[in-house]
């Protein structure tokens, strides 16, 4: 018979203990947004929304949060932190429209002894005492048993002390802080057992911190133990080196240990990016779930096992999260990602246009890091709409240069026909130097006028990136008629460099 699934309870502390983060303040407003983001949209099952006593605009921020709660049926699930303070924290979140606490109690004895200057049976009265008030303003009662973890290595007949003085008074969960991130999952599987089979009754949650890179690792270790609940922060916002990241607990959690929560993946990534606005923290690219790159395929033989049978996938799957797989375009691309993405668009090539466009993509991607989707309709117009098969006029090879308080110079290397001819010009910017001797060679050497350039253009095309691709067109009158040539490139000047040669193949049918 297989085991039956664990279910979970999540409760998320991105606006108590991801405040923490060093430089996060989040607004009163932006607290309610993201309090209605995780509990209406990504239904986690319960906040932690601030600390108590901490300000006039923290109590306002709780304040609106409870209200908007009460009305929507998720009063329940909101809850403050609060301290052994007597009735303090009690009436400043009863005030504030609250009705849990999440009591912070000292889990080792060297916080005890050393912070508090009290001995276990001093504090254990002092905590009772703030029980017994809560319990008579009707504010139920959680307890963090903090440094936990420091505890159980230094002192574990100090926490079993704590928690048989407590464990037959109203509390609901005693919450397992590793407050400095000190433990390791073989070390987490230990001391949660002990617990588990000290007090079979009890409810434990599991509040990770990420010092050593382990936050996630001791989450799985804890929920193997038999821990109930587990702590998270959107995008693993918190104290130091942060807390567990949300969206990876769902991740490892549904897909390694196969355990049952109420998260709503589809609304990961949109409310990790609420989240990542008004932190002012950036997501990491290679954040694993929510980041920018996390499903790009890079690699061409990627994108082809990926069409031959799914190879290159995982169990996470990005439209679990929101998300769609994205094969990039760059120097490293094979013609497999260039088809996936035109197929994605529904531009159909001929193998001769794609390796074409192949071509330019790889140039482009050797010298800048991105081409996007959104530009590969311009570039394929770009090198379908104005390549010609046999060029009758071609740039063997230029350099423009600039120095400060010099004019700028080029030289240029320009094959007409099947003649080379070579120039130096300085100019009044580096396209200028280059236009003048294109000039030179059409008007002394080949004794031909040179078109005049009547408007000059430089863009980003509609939905590209600027380290992408630079549009230049540029507007000519040439013998009574007006020609419009444009060319993209990574390089604005290179662009516009492009779209002049364009034109001289253009005009060169006059000269027949």
């Amino acid at each position: 018979m297989s085991k039956k699934p664990s279910v979970i309870e999540i409760m998320d502390t991105t606006l108590r203990d991801g405040e923490q983060t060093s430089g996060v303040s989040f607004m009163p407003h932006e607290k309610l947004m993201v309090a209605r983001a995780l509990l209406q949209n990504l239904k986690v099952d319960r906040i932690e929304v601030a600390s108590a006593r901490v300000s006039d605009g923290e109590k306002e921020a709780v304040s609106n949060i409870c209200r908007w709660a009460s009305q929507n049926g998720f009063l329940d699930r909101v809850e403050v932190l609060g301290f052994v303070d007597g009735h303090t924290s009690v009436d400043w979140i009863k005030e504030a429209g609250c009705q849990h606490i999440n009591l912070l109690c000292k889990g080792s004895r060297r916080h005890c002894e050393e912070q508090l200057r009290k001995t276990l049976d001093e504090h254990v009265a002092d905590i009772k005492a703030v029980i017994r008030y809560a319990d008579e303003q009707g504010i139920s009662v959680n307890v963090y048993l903090e440094d936990w973890s420091n505890g159980m290595k230094a002192s574990p007949e100090y926490v079993f002390g704590l928690v048989d003085a407590l464990k037959d008074t109203s509390i609901q969960r005693f919450m397992l802080p590793d407050t400095l991130g000190i433990l390791n999952p073989l070390e987490l599987i230990n001391y949660v057992r002990r617990m588990r089979k000290r007090y079979p009754t009890l409810h434990f949650d599991f509040h990770a911190h990420n010092d050593y890179d382990l936050a996630i690792s001791n989450v799985l270790a804890a929920v193997l133990a038999g821990c109930q609940g587990i702590h998270t922060s959107v995008n693993g916002l918190g104290e130091r080196a942060g807390n567990a990241p949300l969206a990876s607990v769902q991740a490892i959690l549904k897909d390694q240990f196969q355990a049952i929560t109420n998260i709503d993946e589809s609304r990961l990534n949109e409310v990790s990016r609420l989240v990542e606005s008004y932190s002012g923290i950036a997501i990491p690219p290679n954040q694993p779930i929510t980041g920018g790159n996390v499903f790009t395929q890079v690699a061409g033989v990627h994108a082809d096992g990926d069409n031959k049978g799914r190879l290159y996938q995982n169990d996470l799957m990005p439209e679990r999260f929101g998300r769609k797989r994205e094969y990039a375009l760059g120097k490293n691309s094979g013609k497999a990602n260039i088809l996936r993405n035109l197929e994605e668009l529904g531009l159909e090539l001929t193998p001769e246009q794609a390796k074409r466009v192949t071509e330019r993509i790889i140039e482009l991607g050797d010298k800048k890091e991105l081409v996007t989707q959104e530009d590969l309709p311009y570039i394929v117009s770009d090198v379908l709409k104005h390549a010609t098969i046999d060029e009758r006029v071609k740039l063997d090879s230029y350099m423009v240069n600039t120095s400060y308080g010099l004019r700028p110079i080029a030289s240029v290397k320009l094959n007409v026909n099947g003649t080379m001819y070579e120039e130096t010009a300085t100019g009044d910017g580096q396209y200028d130097a280059f236009v003048r001797c294109i000039r030179h060679i059409y008007r002394d050497k080949l004794g031909r006028q040179f078109p005049w350039l009547a408007n000059y253009n430089v863009s980003i095309p509609p939905g590209g990136r600027t380290d992408a691709l630079v549009q230049t067109i540029i507007e000519w009158n040439f013998e009574g008629k007006t020609y419009r040539t444009h060319a993209l490139d990574a390089d604005q000047t290179e662009a516009a460099i492009k779209a002049t040669i364009k034109l001289l193949n253009i005009i060169e049918d006059n000269y027949k």
